[in-house]
Protein backbone atom coordinates (compact mmCIF):
# COMPACT_ATOMS: atom_id res chain seq x y z
CA UNK A 1 0.00 0.00 0.00
CA UNK A 2 1.35 3.67 -0.78
CA UNK A 3 2.21 5.89 2.11
CA UNK A 4 -0.20 8.30 2.74
CA UNK A 5 0.38 12.21 4.00
CA UNK A 6 -2.96 14.52 4.97
CA UNK A 7 -4.94 11.37 3.99
CA UNK A 8 -3.52 11.58 -0.13
CA UNK A 9 -1.96 8.77 -1.66
CA UNK A 10 2.03 9.75 -2.26
CA UNK A 11 1.87 7.52 -4.96
CA UNK A 12 0.99 8.23 -8.87
CA UNK A 13 -1.80 6.18 -10.59
CA UNK A 14 0.07 4.76 -13.91
CA UNK A 15 -1.48 7.43 -15.93
CA UNK A 16 0.10 10.36 -13.91
CA UNK A 17 3.40 8.77 -13.78
CA UNK A 18 3.78 8.24 -17.91
CA UNK A 19 2.51 12.19 -18.15
CA UNK A 20 5.58 14.27 -18.75
CA UNK A 21 3.76 17.69 -18.19
CA UNK A 22 3.73 16.22 -14.27
CA UNK A 23 7.47 16.42 -14.57
CA UNK A 24 8.05 19.43 -16.42
CA UNK A 25 5.80 21.72 -14.35
CA UNK A 26 7.01 20.09 -11.05
CA UNK A 27 10.60 21.03 -12.07
CA UNK A 28 9.69 24.79 -12.93
CA UNK A 29 7.84 25.19 -9.69
CA UNK A 30 10.51 23.62 -7.55
CA UNK A 31 13.42 25.50 -9.80
CA UNK A 32 10.97 28.90 -9.42
CA UNK A 33 11.22 28.34 -5.40
CA UNK A 34 14.68 27.66 -5.33
CA UNK A 35 15.87 31.06 -7.26
CA UNK A 36 12.97 33.17 -4.93
CA UNK A 37 14.82 31.38 -2.47
CA UNK A 38 18.49 32.34 -2.95
CA UNK A 39 16.90 35.87 -4.36
CA UNK A 40 15.21 35.97 -0.72
CA UNK A 41 18.66 35.59 0.91
CA UNK A 42 20.61 37.76 -0.97
CA UNK A 43 17.82 40.51 -0.37
CA UNK A 44 17.93 39.88 3.99
CA UNK A 45 21.62 39.50 3.75
CA UNK A 46 23.29 41.65 1.52
CA UNK A 47 20.10 44.04 0.63
CA UNK A 48 20.73 43.53 -3.00
CA UNK A 49 18.31 42.36 -5.61
CA UNK A 50 20.32 39.45 -7.24
CA UNK A 51 19.30 37.49 -10.00
CA UNK A 52 21.34 34.02 -9.05
CA UNK A 53 22.20 31.18 -11.49
CA UNK A 54 23.60 31.47 -14.79
CA UNK A 55 20.42 31.96 -16.76
CA UNK A 56 18.45 35.23 -17.06
CA UNK A 57 15.03 33.91 -16.23
CA UNK A 58 13.34 33.56 -12.73
CA UNK A 59 14.44 29.75 -12.31
CA UNK A 60 17.62 27.81 -10.83
CA UNK A 61 17.38 24.68 -12.57
CA UNK A 62 19.69 22.64 -9.71
CA UNK A 63 16.91 22.77 -7.51
CA UNK A 64 14.38 21.68 -10.03
CA UNK A 65 16.53 18.62 -10.57
CA UNK A 66 17.12 18.52 -6.91
CA UNK A 67 13.34 18.46 -6.56
CA UNK A 68 12.84 15.63 -9.72
CA UNK A 69 15.58 13.67 -8.03
CA UNK A 70 14.34 13.99 -4.36
CA UNK A 71 10.73 12.89 -6.09
CA UNK A 72 11.80 9.74 -7.91
CA UNK A 73 14.10 8.17 -4.94
CA UNK A 74 12.45 9.00 -1.77
CA UNK A 75 8.56 9.70 -2.85
CA UNK A 76 7.99 5.99 -0.62
CA UNK A 77 9.75 7.60 2.40
CA UNK A 78 7.27 10.28 2.63
CA UNK A 79 5.82 8.89 6.26
CA UNK A 80 9.52 9.00 7.74
CA UNK A 81 10.49 12.71 7.61
CA UNK A 82 13.85 12.24 9.54
CA UNK A 83 15.26 9.78 6.89
CA UNK A 84 13.97 12.05 4.28
CA UNK A 85 15.45 14.92 5.48
CA UNK A 86 19.26 12.52 5.80
CA UNK A 87 18.59 11.47 2.53
CA UNK A 88 17.97 14.84 0.80
CA UNK A 89 20.60 16.76 2.45
CA UNK A 90 23.37 13.83 0.80
CA UNK A 91 21.95 14.12 -2.50
CA UNK A 92 21.16 17.55 -2.80
CA UNK A 93 25.06 18.22 -1.37
CA UNK A 94 26.33 15.93 -4.09
CA UNK A 95 24.35 17.29 -6.83
CA UNK A 96 25.27 20.93 -5.51
CA UNK A 97 29.45 20.40 -5.49
CA UNK A 98 29.45 17.94 -8.85
CA UNK A 99 27.13 21.42 -10.41
CA UNK A 100 29.94 23.78 -9.32
CA UNK A 101 32.72 21.32 -10.22
CA UNK A 102 31.27 21.31 -13.77
CA UNK A 103 30.02 25.36 -13.88
CA UNK A 104 33.68 26.12 -13.12
CA UNK A 105 34.92 23.81 -15.47
CA UNK A 106 32.77 24.94 -18.25
CA UNK A 107 32.64 29.22 -17.57
CA UNK A 108 35.65 29.46 -15.31
CA UNK A 109 33.41 31.18 -12.90
CA UNK A 110 32.32 29.87 -8.85
CA UNK A 111 28.73 30.72 -8.86
CA UNK A 112 28.65 29.79 -5.36
CA UNK A 113 31.74 29.74 -2.53
CA UNK A 114 31.09 28.60 1.09
CA UNK A 115 34.46 28.72 2.43
CA UNK A 116 34.51 30.00 5.60
CA UNK A 117 31.38 28.19 6.29
CA UNK A 118 31.34 25.77 9.23
CA UNK A 119 32.37 21.92 7.60
CA UNK A 120 32.52 23.11 4.23
CA UNK A 121 34.15 21.14 1.53
CA UNK A 122 36.33 22.76 -1.03
CA UNK A 123 34.08 26.09 -0.93
CA UNK A 124 31.18 23.82 -2.84
CA UNK A 125 28.98 22.15 -0.46
CA UNK A 126 28.58 23.32 3.52
CA UNK A 127 26.90 22.28 6.59
CA UNK A 128 24.90 24.75 6.38
CA UNK A 129 23.51 24.32 2.70
CA UNK A 130 23.43 20.55 3.66
CA UNK A 131 20.85 21.25 6.68
CA UNK A 132 19.11 23.23 4.62
CA UNK A 133 18.80 21.02 1.54
CA UNK A 134 17.46 18.11 3.97
CA UNK A 135 14.79 20.59 5.37
CA UNK A 136 13.92 21.50 2.01
CA UNK A 137 13.45 18.34 0.20
CA UNK A 138 11.62 16.73 3.71
CA UNK A 139 9.31 19.70 3.08
CA UNK A 140 8.78 18.80 -0.49
CA UNK A 141 8.62 14.97 -0.65
CA UNK A 142 6.17 14.72 2.67
CA UNK A 143 4.22 18.24 2.55
CA UNK A 144 4.29 19.59 -0.38
CA UNK A 145 3.95 17.02 -3.13
CA UNK A 146 0.27 16.23 -1.59
CA UNK A 147 -0.43 19.84 -2.57
CA UNK A 148 1.03 19.71 -6.01
CA UNK A 149 -0.65 16.50 -6.96
CA UNK A 150 -4.17 18.00 -5.66
CA UNK A 151 -3.14 21.32 -7.70
CA UNK A 152 -1.97 19.53 -10.73
CA UNK A 153 -4.77 16.95 -11.26
CA UNK A 154 -7.32 20.68 -11.13
CA UNK A 155 -5.73 21.74 -14.32
CA UNK A 156 -6.96 20.33 -17.52
CA UNK A 157 -4.57 18.93 -19.87
CA UNK A 158 -4.67 20.91 -22.16
CA UNK A 159 -3.84 23.90 -19.93
CA UNK A 160 -0.87 21.86 -18.82
CA UNK A 161 -0.04 21.06 -21.99
CA UNK A 162 0.07 25.00 -23.11
CA UNK A 163 2.13 25.85 -19.58
CA UNK A 164 4.70 23.34 -20.47
CA UNK A 165 5.32 24.13 -24.18
CA UNK A 166 5.49 28.15 -22.70
CA UNK A 167 7.92 27.21 -19.43
CA UNK A 168 10.19 25.41 -22.39
CA UNK A 169 10.14 27.47 -24.86
CA UNK A 170 11.06 30.61 -22.88
CA UNK A 171 14.10 27.44 -21.15
CA UNK A 172 15.63 26.88 -24.12
CA UNK A 173 15.94 30.36 -25.54
CA UNK A 174 17.46 30.88 -22.17
CA UNK A 175 19.68 28.13 -22.24
CA UNK A 176 20.87 29.50 -26.02
CA UNK A 177 21.15 33.06 -25.30
CA UNK A 178 22.86 31.61 -21.77
CA UNK A 179 25.27 29.25 -23.57
CA UNK A 180 27.24 32.43 -25.14
CA UNK A 181 26.20 34.65 -22.17
CA UNK A 182 25.87 33.20 -19.26
CA UNK A 183 24.69 35.86 -16.15
CA UNK A 184 27.95 36.51 -14.32
CA UNK A 185 26.75 40.17 -13.25
CA UNK A 186 27.29 41.63 -9.76
CA UNK A 187 26.62 39.68 -6.76
CA UNK A 188 26.72 36.24 -9.13
CA UNK A 189 29.72 34.50 -7.95
CA UNK A 190 29.08 35.11 -3.83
Amino acid sequence: MPPRVYGHSMSMDKKTARTFDFYVILFFMVSFAGWLWEVGIFLVTKHAWINRGIYKGPYLPIYGVGGLLLWFLLHRLSRKPFITFLLSAVLCSALEYFTSVFLEWRWGVRWWDYSGYHLDLNGRICLLGAVCFGLGGMALNCYLMPLYMRLYHKISRRWRLILCGAFLAVFLLDITYCAVRPNMGYGISE
